[in-house]
């Protein structure tokens, strides 16, 4: 029992170095060698965690994902059921689990926001890490926009949820920065960040702007 408990500590260790310095020097930036020496661990634990970065970096995307996308799928498991769907409803429950995890994670809060953006503008084939992780659960929510919105084509609703990604990864790389949406990350301020976009989402996800 004692060495199953040692090797999830380690593996932890490693998953949070990990995270902290993807967040702060994005993959390329980002060395095994100056990973294991803050995490305290040697190269072979690495190897056999997780067998290689790239393996490391989608451990950490994996992780990330999983905590966002599990608390999305709560919030929308309330509406679809539903017959007539609220849209900020449903916008809310695509953004508020994202930033509600600043201030439920203290220290580490601005370093998850700070990861959840970067991760999301790295190269092509680091993307479709990510991609792969929240495709499904966009999916998902396409098809319940497309109910809230019937008038608005499949593409046009992909192209405006694009964009509210985009946004939350502008608010996300922003986190803690002084003049910003969220500069400090406590629950009061993420709650007034996260009405102020369910508006501002809101309002572009009715207009719609695209020609057939």
């Amino acid at each position: 029992m004692v060495k199953i408990a040692a090797a999830i500590d380690t593996k932890e260790q490693i998953l949070n170095v990990a995270e902290r310095q993807f967040a702060e020097k994005g993959y390329a930036g980002t060395s095994l060698r100056g990973l294991i020496k803050e995490a305290e661990v040697n190269i072979a634990a690495v190897h056999y965690h997780f067998g290689s970065k790239e393996e490391l970096y989608s451990a950490v995307v994996r992780r990330v994902a999983q905590q966002i996308v599990n608390a999305q799928q709560q919030e929308l498991a309330k509406y679809e059921n539903q017959e007539h769907i609220c849209l900020e409803n449903i916008v809310e429950a695509f953004i508020a689990p994202t930033l509600r995890i600043i201030p439920q994670m203290g220290e580490m809060g601005v370093i998850r926001a700070h990861f959840m953006g970067s991760c999301r503008t790295e190269p092509l084939p680091i993307q479709q890490f990510v991609d792969r992780e929240f495709n499904e659960n966009h999916q998902r929510f396409l098809d319940i926009f497309q109910r809230a919105l019937p008038n608005q084509t499949r593409l046009e609703l992909e192209w405006k949820l694009d964009i509210v990604i985009a946004v939350l990864i502008r608010t996300l790389n922003q986190v803690g920065q002084s003049g910003k949406l969220i500069a400090e990350s406590d629950a009061e301020e993420v709650e007034i960040a996260i009405a102020r976009l369910v508006k501002f989402v809101v309002r572009g996800m009715k207009s719609s702007c695209l020609q057939e």
